[in-house]
C-alpha cells in the first residue's frame, strides 16, 4: 500500500487491518479533516498542534468534536517560544484533552526564553497553566530584541522577522 501523509483513506484501510488504534497528526489540519477522518475510520486518537492547524479557533473546533465523540486527544508542540508554549499548555488543560501532552520545558529548547516566567517541569513531569494575566506570561522586550539582532546577524538577506 502506498500512502502519503494526508492520505485519511489509506489511513482507514490500514486502521481497520489493526487492533492497534492509529494516532493521526500531520494528516488533520483542520475540524473538516478530523470529521473527515473519523467518518472513515483513519483514526481512533488525535494529537493536535495548534500551529499545524491554524490557530486557536480550530483547536477548539477539533477539540469540541473530540469530546463530542470521545476521541482521544493529546496537545503536541516543543518548540514554540513562551508564547505558543503558553497558548498550548492552556490548550493543553482543556477537559477534552484526556491523554498526556507533549509540551515541554523551556529549558529543553531555550536557554533564554523570550519570555517569564519559565515553564519548568514540575512533578510527574508536569506543567503548571500560567495564571497570569492573559495567556500568563510577559513578553522581555530586551530578550526579544536580542534575538531580533541574532536572527539579522544570521541572515543578512532574509527577511525581517515576524513579532506578532
Amino acid at each position: 500500500m502506498h500512502s502519503t501523509y494526508d492520505d485519511l483513506y489509506e489511513h482507514s484501510v490500514l486502521q481497520r487491518r489493526l487492533k492497534t488504534p492509529l494516532c493521526l497528526d500531520e494528516s488533520i489540519r483542520s475540524a473538516h479533516d478530523l470529521r473527515l477522518g473519523l467518518q472513515l475510520g483513519a483514526l481512533r486518537i488525535l494529537n493536535l498542534k495548534p500551529a499545524r492547524v491554524g490557530g486557536f479557533s480550530e483547536c477548539l473546533k477539533i477539540a469540541a468534536i473530540c469530546a463530542d465523540r470521545e476521541v482521544p486527544l493529546w496537545v503536541g508542540g516543543m518548540l514554540e517560544t513562551g508564547i505558543g508554549r503558553a497558548a498550548n499548555v492552556a490548550l493543553a488543560a482543556l477537559p477534552a484533552v484526556t491523554l498526556p501532552s507533549d509540551i515541554s520545558a523551556t529549558d529543553r529548547y531555550f536557554a533564554l526564553d523570550i519570555t517569564e516566567p519559565a515553564f519548568v517541569l514540575g512533578p510527574g513531569s508536569t506543567l503548571a497553566v500560567p495564571d497570569g494575566y492573559g495567556i500568563g506570561v510577559e513578553v522581555q522586550r530586551d530578550r526579544l530584541e536580542a534575538a531580533a539582532a541574532r536572527w539579522r546577524e544570521r541572515n543578512p538577506f532574509g527577511a525581517e522577522p515576524s513579532h506578532g
